[in-house]
């Protein structure tokens, strides 16, 4: 068990960047995290757009005067409704969950850059570590 430890332990230390690329790798991680956050901005705006058009259908299909237009226009404007709202709850699932992603590649991003400025503090390069 320990010698499985021990390679997995070699396998992650392998993977990051040598300590002599830390401003790089630094600035590779902020582009990446704003990327991101971009992406997630504009997840909100879309989530935004599909729960107004569901609140659109939902009104016109409960208004009285788009009874006038007849049952076919009425049961469109229900099925745009509820699907409309069905899609913005898994479209707030899904920005929920990749929220979460993003947090948690910060924290792990944040793990890798303390571990390789410990690794340039001390002066080992990975390999050397026991």
């Amino acid at each position: 068990m320990a010698q499985q430890s021990n390679n997995l332990r070699e396998r992650l230390l392998a993977a990051l960047p040598q300590p002599e690329n830390l401003a790089e790798y630094r600035k590779e991680t902020e582009v990446l995290l704003a990327k991101h956050e971009k992406a997630l901005f504009w997840e909100e705006r879309t989530g935004r757009l599909i729960f107004i058009v569901a609140i659109i259908g939902g009104y016109l299909y409960l208004s009285p005067w788009a009874q006038r237009l007849g049952q076919p226009v009425v049961l469109r404007f229900g099925i745009i409704g509820g699907l409309g709202f069905l899609a913005a709850g898994l479209d707030g699932l899904q920005r929920y969950i990749h929220r979460n992603v993003i947090n948690l590649l910060k924290e792990v991003k944040q793990v890798q850059l303390q571990v390789l400025e410990l690794q340039a503090s001390l002066g080992k390069a990975p390999e050397n570590q026991p």
